[in-house]
C-alpha cells in the first residue's frame, strides 16, 4: 500500500479532474474482484458484501484530489504533474481505503453486512464532491446507517489516531464585497466617495459580528483575507473588492450572521454615500460526529491501536466536506497521525513540504477495516 500512496502521489490531479486516478482505482477494485460505480464523472462507490450482506450496511469514505501547489520534497515520489501535489494527504486516504478494501475482501467469510466503500472527488473546492455523490445517491440503494471517514494529522505523531464527539469542524462560506464609490483626483477627496476608507469602515464594523453579536461560547471566525483597488498615489478609484471567509460551528447561527454582514456592510457602505455588492458563497457544512457512533469508534479504536496511542481532536476551524454526509447520516470523521519528528516529518497541509511518515497507512487501513466490521449499528440512533 505503500507503493499505491507512491503512484498517487507521484500523479496527482486537481479537483473534479481526477480522471487517472478514478481509473486507478477503479483498476484495483476490478483485481480485487469489488464490484463498483462511478458517480459524479470521477468519483468510484464500491459495494463489498459479507455473510447475510443485507444485515448492516456502514460505509467508509476517502477523498482523492490534489491541490494547484509545486510540490518542493526531494523524494523519488515526487509529484509529476507541475503546479500540482497532494498536500493534503488524500494519497493517503485513497490509499488507506483501498487498503482496508482488500482486508475486508479477504475476510468477508469472517464478517457480516455491506460496506460502501466510497472514493470521493472534489473535497478541495465549492460545491464539494461530497454533495454531488449524495446527489447522485451514494447514501441508498442500499442505505448506509453510518459513514466513517478519517484525515492525516501532521500534528499528530504516526501509530496515533484522534477522535472528537459532536462539534468538530467548522462550516466555511466565502464573502465577496465590491464597494463602489466616486474616484478622482486624490488631493480632492472632497469631490469623491472614497470607496478605501469605505473599505476600511467595514473591515472593522465586521468585527463586531464576533465580538459582539456572537455568543462568546459559539467558535466563529470572520477573516478579510484580500483587499484590492487603487492603482496609485493620487487616483481615488471608483471601487475596491473584499474578500474573505465566514466560519461557524452553529448551522442556525450561521446564516443568521450571513444576515448581520450583509445589514452591517450595507449600513456602513450606504452611509458614507457608496454602493455595495455583497455575494456570500455558501459552502460546506459544519462537520458533526455523531456521539454514540465516535464513543464506539474511540473505544474500538483504544482496543485496537492500545489506549496510549488514542487521543481527542480538538476543534478546528478549518472546513471539511464531510459535513454534507453527517448532516443526512451518523458519522465519524477522525484523526490519523502521520507526524514523526525524528526524521524531519512535521510540514503542516497545504505546504510544499508536506510529507507522511508512510508507516501510518497501515494503521489507517487497519482501522478503517476494523471500524467498519466491529462497529454494533444497533446502537446507533440517526
Amino acid at each position: 500500500m505503500i507503493e499505491v500512496r507512491r503512484y498517487l502521489h507521484a500523479h496527482p490531479e486537481l479537483s473534479y479532474q481526477e480522471f487517472e486516478t478514478s481509473k486507478y482505482i477503479q483498476k484495483q477494485l476490478t483485481a480485487l474482484g469489488i464490484p463498483f460505480e462511478v458517480k459524479a464523472i470521477t468519483g468510484v462507490v464500491g459495494l463489498l458484501k459479507g455473510k447475510n450482506p443485507e444485515k448492516r450496511v456502514i460505509a467508509l469514505r476517502a477523498d482523492m484530489d490534489a491541490l494547484p501547489i509545486q510540490e518542493l520534497n526531494d523524494v523519488s515520489y515526487r509529484s509529476v504533474n507541475d503546479q500540482v501535489m497532494h498536500a493534503c494527504g488524500h494519497d493517503v486516504h485513497t490509499s488507506c481505503l483501498l487498503g482496508a478494501a482488500k482486508i475486508l475482501n479477504a475476510t468477508k467469510d469472517q464478517w457480516e453486512g455491506t460496506v460502501k466503500l466510497v472514493f470521493q472527488p472534489g473535497e478541495e473546492k465549492n460545491p464539494g464532491g461530497a454533495s454531488l455523490l449524495i446527489n447522485e445517491g451514494v447514501l441508498e440503494n442500499p442505505a448506509p446507517s453510518a459513514i466513517l471517514g478519517l484525515h492525516v494529522h501532521p500534528g499528530l505523531g504516526v501509530g496515533k489516531l484522534s477522535f472528537r464527539e459532536g462539534k468538530v469542524m467548522a462550516s466555511a462560506d466565502e464573502l465577496y464585497f465590491t464597494i463602489k464609490g466616486k474616484g478622482g483626483h486624490a488631493a480632492a477627496p472632497n469631490l469623491c466617495v472614497d470607496p478605501i476608507l469605505i473599505a476600511a469602515h467595514v473591515v472593522v464594523a465586521l468585527q463586531q459580528v464576533i465580538s459582539r453579536r456572537n455568543n462568546p461560547q459559539n467558535p466563529t471566525v470572520l477573516s478579510i483575507t484580500a483587499i484590492n483597488g487603487g492603482t496609485t498615489t493620487n487616483v481615488i478609484p471608483d471601487e475596491v473588492k473584499l474578500k474573505g471567509t465566514f466560519r461557524a460551528m452553529n448551522e442556525e447561527w450561521r446564516f443568521e450572521a450571513h444576515e448581520i454582514i450583509r445589514s452591517f456592510s450595507e449600513g456602513v457602505v450606504k452611509g458614507m454615500g457608496g454602493e455595495l455588492d455583497l455575494h456570500i458563497d455558501i459552502g460546506y457544512p459544519s462537520v458533526y460526529n455523531q456521539e454514540a457512533l465516535t464513543q464506539q469508534a474511540t473505544l474500538l479504536a483504544k482496543k485496537y491501536a492500545g489506549e496510549e496511542q488514542v487521543e481527542e481532536t480538538e476543534i478546528r476551524m478549518g472546513a471539511e466536506d464531510f459535513g454534507y454526509y453527517t448532516q443526512q447520516i451518523p458519522g465519524c470523521f477522525y484523526r490519523l497521525g502521520v507526524m514523526n519528528e525524528e526524521r524531519g516529518i512535521t510540514a503542516g497541509v497545504h505546504t510544499p513540504t508536506f510529507n507522511v511518515d508512510e508507516n501510518a497507512i497501515e494503521l489507517g487501513m487497519g482501522m478503517m477495516a476494523w471500524l467498519a466490521i466491529a462497529a454494533d449499528l444497533t446502537k446507533i440512533k440517526a
